[in-house]
């Protein structure tokens, strides 16, 4: 018998708890200790940001949908790693502590055979001074209960504007270092849609403002990507459609501070700026969670597990951009110390970025850091879970599932307005994620025919239709292993 425990219920956590499940048999323990209740479909947030669904829709709670599908749930927060047991207990374990319930407060020393950390990024709003959501009109839509509040405060900025205010939106990333430009860019397409059907969109200027040194590098260094019959770059494509909606940008901005309506940033020049605002949407850097490990002995180890996220099968020797390689990025998610700690999804320790990293002319860092969201989160999981299900049946080590973000792609469809009628989607596919410059030296590292944009009402039924299926697939309906990650 094999007890495997689950750090994290989100995209990753979830998927690896649920194929494990159903591969496992009931002798073999499955474990999930996570602080939050429910289980969210984040990419709908962007819809829940400009009131156009309800947080119910994309959510649901955890505890009774794991109790009948014989998942153990612990509604706690990791604390602490001890890889190697300590003097009192042989096996190894993680102390968590409950956050609900008649044992709020209490810790517990959770033993594992397997353990797979799916705890996600930490949102590190306290890194920029004065972005707490919900504080000196900025919002964030990068949890259900934050996206609540940011239509709160949109909706009633914009009936403020149906009595004759003139406003200032501005939305885009908070630090220097942010990633997720891509929610951001969802949620500015969204939010402008939103003016015009409540027809106060000349009654608003919008302005994107990022780290990106070019618009469409979301945090993966552009790509050069198929547009109908064209070649187009992404940063034409995003470029075009801000021109098309009448939306201003402002590019190589790392933001460092916030105070009521005013967001202070130094650009790639080096000049200090501020620009001003009614209301902001600005997305966090993110960070690991500040995890401790200890050995047997109560010797801090936490080296060996963590660089800020997890440490896991990549390479992380220091070298300059030129020599940076697709090779360098993990295919199986596995600690090198201990063999049985795995880490999918946004918590394993990416080796470098994507994007080539810029300093402004006064050295600060301004650039995106690399994105690893939706779909490699439950690519990687499901790899981790049956690499673990295999070296259960197997009686030993099995690493044969493997997939690295270098040879994985990945498919995106960023919202640009709801509407079963009048919505629309930009659809981009990217592959590889990571672009590999020695396979395809002559497209920025991408291949073309698999890597292609396209933007209309189809865009936006399909993601509707991804919502419906992956709240099916989550809440295991009859046969939900047959929809991929």
């Amino acid at each position: 018998m094999s007890k495997i425990v689950i750090l994290g219920a989100g995209i990753s956590g979830h998927v690896a708890a649920t194929h494990l499940r159903r591969k496992l048999s009931k002798e073999h323990e499955v474990v999930v200790v996570s602080p939050n209740s429910n289980y969210q479909w984040i990419p709908s947030n962007i819809w829940v940001g400009i009131g156009r669904m309800k947080s119910e829709k994309i959510l649901f709670p955890l505890a009774p949908l794991y109790k009948k599908k014989g998942i153990g749930f612990k509604q706690a927060k990791a604390i602490s790693f001890f890889p190697e047991g300590d003097m009192h207990e042989e096996q190894p374990y993680v102390l968590a502590e409950y956050v609900e319930g008649d044992n709020k407060g209490q810790q517990e020393k959770i033993t594992y055979d397997y353990l797979i950390n799916a705890t996600g990024p930490k949102l590190n709003f306290e890194a920029t001074e004065g972005l707490t959501p919900g504080e000196n009109k900025t919002y964030s839509v990068c949890t259900y209960t934050h996206a609540d509040h940011a239509w709160e405060g949109l909706n009633a900025l914009i009936q403020e504007m149906k009595q004759g205010k003139k406003a200032k939106i501005l939305i885009g990333t908070g630090h220097a270092k942010s990633t997720c430009q891509g929610a951001a860019f969802e949620y500015i397409l969204n939010v402008e849609k939103e003016l015009c059907r409540h027809n106060v969109r000349d009654m608003a200027e919008v302005t994107w403002i990022a780290n990106e040194h070019k618009l469409g590098d979301f945090g993966m260094d552009g790509m050069l990507l198929s547009y109908g019959s064209m070649t187009m770059k992404s940063s034409e494509m995003v470029e075009m459609i801000f021109e098309d909606r009448d939306i201003k940008w402002i590019i190589g901005a790392g933001v460092h501070k916030i105070e009521d309506g005013l967001a202070h940033y130094e650009n790639l020049d080096g000049e200090y700026k501020t620009e001003t605002y009614d209301f902001a949407m600005l997305i966090p850097s993110f960070s690991g969670h500040g995890f401790k490990a200890y050995d047997k002995n109560k010797n801090d180890i936490t080296e060996k597990l963590f660089k800020g996220f997890m440490i896991v099968d990549a390479d992380y020797s220091p070298k300059p951009y030129e020599e940076w390689s697709v090779k360098d990025w993990p295919e199986t998610y596995q600690n090198p110390s201990y063999k049985n700690i795995f880490a999918p999804g946004i918590a394993f320790a990416p080796p470098h970025a994507i994007s080539k990293p810029r300093k402004s002319k006064n050295g600060t860092d301004i650039s995106p850091a690399p994105p690893r969201t939706g779909m490699p989160s439950g690519i990687t999981a499901k790899l981790v879970a049956d690499n673990i299900i295999d070296s259960i049946k197997n009686g030993k080590e099995s690493l044969d599932h493997k997939g690295s973000m270098g040879n994985m792609g990945a498919a995106c469809i960023a919202s640009a307005g709801y509407g079963i009628t009048q919505g629309s989607g930009v659809s981009i596919t990217t592959y590889p994620i990571v672009p590999d410059y020695e396979k395809y030296p002559k497209t920025q590292g991408r291949q073309l025919g698999k890597t292609f944009g396209e933007i209309g009402l189809a865009g936006h039924w399909l993601k509707l239709a991804l919502h419906y299926a992956f709240i099916y697939k989550a809440k295991m309906r009859p046969f939900w292993w047959l929809i991929p990650e």
